[in-house]
């Protein structure tokens, strides 16, 4: 007699094919409950920066659970979050930054824009609350955040929106409407003014933007110089400049900070989080400029809310251990730009496929962009061959839109060799 498998109660979002059943992770590899072994190709969701179950990380995420895992920062000296705090500004060279921790990439884009807020009003600018962001960002999935993003498919109902939507095209290919140059330029940056302009600049609090797009569109890359554009033009209305590094800060886009590639460019708050955590604790961090941090602390005004698991002690030491890996991997060097290996051996995996019509990207992410109508087929294929590869759809002005991210652990530069490359290649799609 066949059993049938009771319905899941879970409510979860579910890809193009089924889950695999797995039994353990190991480095860049995950182990099927039937023996298979699949390469991580996207680190998770973009977010296992250092592999699965690195040892420095575990040893201290065991010794940490027999010490204790939770102590109110209000109550408790928040010892270890206070050295958490202090790596992490060192690890993106902006070492005299004030930082705030929170459990995800969504609370940190919450409170950066609490603190751009803030900051402005212990200024007098009373009225300058707006965020302006652009029609392809994406800041994390709550509701209000969810209405500043751009991603088409991710956006809330206009009903469910609170009057908010996106204020600029971004400076991509196929994004920015009405662009006069055959490809974007550092020109294109004139739509954050005028976006500015037109809100009112009174009005306006930040900019909040991807320095490298991630998930929503496979990897944007600005055009050279656009960042430190974008700051000047902030500078020149009294903007504040918001940089979510979640996805790609620390290491991710080949340096610790992506805008490090735009040297001019510094924000003045930064989130982070997928890195930092690594997927071994709900962790991000929002960092604030140590000067506007005074203007808020001299003006006497309330802090955001942090939230219960916002600075706990198991957070506190994971994340210096994931700081501790990345260190020892080079990943936090600002001398040397990393990752140039990868891109090459996925222009050379794709090179000549039809089903491929575009590659982009920059370090360890890049986003293969895929014929209308392949993504299914083609996940279908790659997992055949072991490799695991993270979806991204919908970025078009039409909603339309697919391909594959590419987003492997970060290595040594020595550890993408020739065999890695064929490794590679052997799991691409033939």
């Amino acid at each position: 007699m066949t059993v049938q498998k009771a319905p899941s109660q879970l409510l979860a979002a579910k890809l193009q094919i089924p889950p695999i059943p797995y039994s353990h992770a190991a480095g860049s590899w995950v182990y099927a409950s039937d023996g298979t072994r699949y390469l991580d190709g996207a680190s998770g969701i973009v977010n296992v920066n250092i592999g699965h179950a690195h040892p420095t990380v575990v040893a201290a995420l065991r010794d940490q659970v027999g010490i204790c895992t939770y102590a109110s920062p209000g109550t408790f000296a928040p010892d270890l979050m206070e050295q958490l705090a202090a790596a992490a500004a060192r690890a993106v060279h902006r070492p005299d930054d004030r930082v705030m921790f929170t459990p995800t990439g969504t609370h940190a884009t919450e409170s950066a824009i609490a603190l751009a807020r803030l900051v402005q009003r212990a200024r007098g600018e009373e009225g300058r609350h707006k965020i302006l962001t652009s029609t392809l960002g994406y800041h994390g999935n709550s509701a209000f955040v969810l209405a500043l993003s751009g991603h088409r498919s991710r956006r809330p109902h206009e009903d469910d929106s609170f009057g908010l939507a996106p204020a600029f095209n971004p400076p991509y290919p196929g994004q920015h409407l009405g662009c006069p140059f055959d490809a974007c330029r550092v020109e294109c940056v004139r739509a954050v003014r005028d976006a500015i302009v037109a809100a009112g600049p009174e009005s306006v609090a930040a900019v909040l933007m991807e320095p490298v797009n991630g998930t929503t569109g496979g990897g944007y890359v600005p055009p050279a110089g656009y960042l430190r554009a974008l700051r000047e033009v902030c500078d020149e209305f009294g903007v504040l400049v918001i940089h979510d590094e979640v996805l790609t800060g620390l290491g991710r886009c080949g340096l610790p900070l992506a805008s490090h590639h735009t040297p001019g460019s510094a924000a003045d708050i930064v989130t982070l989080s997928k890195g930092l955590g690594a997927g071994y604790v709900p962790l991000a961090a929002t960092m604030l400029s140590p000067d506007l941090a005074e203007d808020i602390m001299t003006s006497g005004k309330w802090l955001p809310l942090m939230g219960t698991m916002s600075a706990t002690p198991l957070q506190g030491r994971a994340g210096l251990a994931v700081l501790s890996v990345l260190e020892e991997l080079g990943a936090l060097d600002r001398d040397e730009v990393r990752g140039a290996a990868l891109g090459r051996l996925v222009a050379d995996a794709v090179r000549g496929r039809q089903v491929v019509t575009d590659v982009r990207g920059l370090g360890y992410f890049y986003g293969i962009e895929l014929a209308p109508g392949t993504l299914g087929d083609v996940m279908r294929i790659t997992r055949s061959r072991g490799l695991l590869l993270y979806p991204y759809v919908g970025f078009r002005p039409d909603r339309t839109g697919e391909g594959l991210l590419v987003a492997p652990r970060s290595t040594r530069p020595t550890a993408i060799s020739a065999s890695s490359a064929r490794r590679w290649a052997r799991h691409w799609t033939s």
